[in-house]
């Protein structure tokens, strides 16, 4: 028998729209023209004069050959072209991906190469990094524009033409189109592996639609929220964000580098309502001079993510007046994907319980299906006892299309019809995934198994310990202790003895660290702490010993 609600009930023009977050600026323009989209510095534009430049850039980028399946790249900080070429290089069916500007000329090189950019858009700041990366390409070097920008720190012009210049040859009422498919690829964003070259991560216009209004709806962010730029806008697409602002016709404020010098007085003199960032982000600002926060009255919301923040960041920024929501991901989920989602109860409870209930990676992102705590070889759900390990899985609208020209990733990746993220975690009985490491970052010691993360939040209260990082050193006896990297706070003291005996009290003794090694700890563009240099130092220490 026919399905009678299927016969004669086709998709058409009048009931279908791909789904595209190309769609938010228009709406943005149209229903907000006069709104204030960017600040940057002296610089104030609207929402109508933004979609006219993006819609100028797209049509300057089809008069130049970029279409359907083309790369256009961008080695840009946070400032007003980043938000443009968010709309305007995906006007033309074509890709944009965004360039971590802490790499080095060879892994930028793999980049334009693997993603095979036929525009890159630089600022001057890279132009030593970028210029090594070209030479490294050969005959196969993009054309290259240069993004001008009077705050820019010295550096040489390598561009054939100016951003200003270029968009300059378009029209404000070019007729761009949506996707023919949402499946369309909108983004190559490349992971920031350790070992082997990186990963380049193809996401769809569906999903950065879908997740550009999670962030909104998760998040509760109301209409015209004043956005402060303190994430950078290339990790994985600024988390949606240049899409959602446009959703909700608010305002980005953007700055060059993060400095709470700098932030700090803009949060004051525009009244920055809504920020993100990774835990480090949050931990400056903690430990800021407090007379940088003088005069600042109204709330400021804050997303965190990045790494598991430790319970005493998050207490932090209750001190300061940040109201912080806890959300996790990784670059093939678009960014956040799930989120510690606060219960009303929580509010009544001391500081120090709500902070480790908040630190928690939680549930999914409302427009994400699922996210799951399975056993690793059978995918089947491990208990919901707050004990028993498992791996993280995603599965839902906001996960990549794959990974480009890597079906064996690929597979690997979906391997089951879920995605594996490598993290291992537990699960709560009231259903909130909590992280306890990576599965490269678990200790082993005596066939005990350490969660790094547990021992750094031990690290993290004690009053002079600003960062922490742990790693497994090598023990005859054991196969592998704990051994922690700490960063202290400006103008305190500590003792290795003195920490040792610090985490006595807080942990079970053979989770104590062994050894612990005072230092400014190596971090990612991202505020990641990378634990490969901390373990390749630990493997030099015991050569050369």
């Amino acid at each position: 028998m026919s399905n009678p609600y299927t016969h004669g009930l086709d998709k058409n023009s009048a009931n279908f729209v791909a789904l595209s977050p190309l769609s938010y600026i228009e709406r943005a323009a149209r229903v907000y023209p006069t709104h204030n989209a960017v600040i940057y510095g002296d610089k104030r534009q609207t929402w109508a004069t933004t979609y006219a430049r993006c819609r100028q850039l797209a049509h300057a980028l089809k008069a130049h050959g970029i279409g359907e399946g083309d790369t256009v790249a961008v080695m840009l900080p946070n400032v007003p072209a980043m938000l443009e070429v968010h709309f305007g290089v995906p006007m033309t069916g074509a890709v944009l991906n965004t360039l971590n500007t802490r790499l080095d000329a060879e892994a930028i090189a793999f980049m334009l190469q693997h993603g095979e950019a036929r525009m890159l858009l630089t600022d001057r700041e890279f132009s030593s990094t970028i210029e090594q990366a070209l030479a490294l390409m050969g005959d196969k070097r993009p054309f290259v524009i240069e993004v001008e920008d009077d705050a820019a720190p010295a550096g040489k012009a390598l561009g054939a033409i100016n951003y200003e210049d270029f968009i300059a040859q378009g029209r404000a009422d070019f007729e761009w189109a949506l996707p023919g498919d949402e499946w369309d690829a909108i983004a190559l964003n490349y992971t920031s592996g350790t070992t082997g070259n990186p990963k380049g991560v193809v996401t769809h216009h569906r999903g950065a639609y879908l997740n550009a209004a999670s962030n909104v709806i998760s998040w509760e962010l109301p209409h015209h929220a004043t956005y402060l730029w303190t994430l950078p806008m290339f990790h994985c697409n600024g988390w949606c964000f240049p899409w959602t602002m446009a959703l909700v016709a608010g305002t980005s404020v953007f700055l060059r580098r993060v400095d709470p010098a700098l932030i700090f007085p803009l949060i004051r003199e525009h009244r920055i309502t809504h920020m993100c960032g990774a835990p480090i982000v949050y931990s400056m600002l903690i430990h800021a001079p407090a007379t940088l926060r003088d005069g600042i009255a109204h709330p400021v919301k804050g997303l965190i993510a990045g790494a598991a923040p430790p319970a005493t960041v998050i207490e932090g920024c209750d001190s300061v007046g940040i109201d912080i929501t806890h959300v996790y991901g990784l670059t093939e989920v678009y960014g956040p994907a799930a989120v510690c989602a606060k219960q009303d109860a929580w509010a009544s409870l001391p500081l120090a319980q709500r902070a480790s209930l908040n630190a928690r990676q939680g549930v999914p992102y409302p427009l994400q299906q699922a996210v799951a705590v399975l056993d690793t070889d059978t995918l089947q759900p491990v208990p919901a006892d707050g004990v028993t390990l498992g791996e993280i899985f995603f599965q839902g609208n906001v996960v990549m299309k794959g990974y480009l020209k890597n079906p064996a990733a690929t597979a690997e990746a979906f391997a089951g019809g879920w995605f594996h993220t490598g993290d291992l975690a537990v699960m709560h009985p009231d259903g909130y995934v909590q992280i306890k490491d990576r599965s490269k970052d678990i200790i082993i010691s005596g066939g005990e198994n350490i969660s790094s993360i547990e021992v750094e939040d031990a690290l993290h209260r004690h009053p002079a310990v600003m960062l922490a990082a742990v790693v497994a050193l090598l023990d005859e006896k054991w196969g592998e202790v704990p051994c922690a990297f700490v960063e202290l706070k400006p103008g305190t003291h500590a003792t290795e003895q003195e920490l040792i005996v610090f985490c006595r009290a807080l942990l079970a003794r053979f989770k104590v660290p062994k050894r612990i090694v005072f230092e400014v700890l190596p971090k990612t563009s991202t505020g990641k702490i990378q634990k490969f240099v901390l373990r390749d130092q630990l493997k030099s220490s015991l050569a050369n010993a």
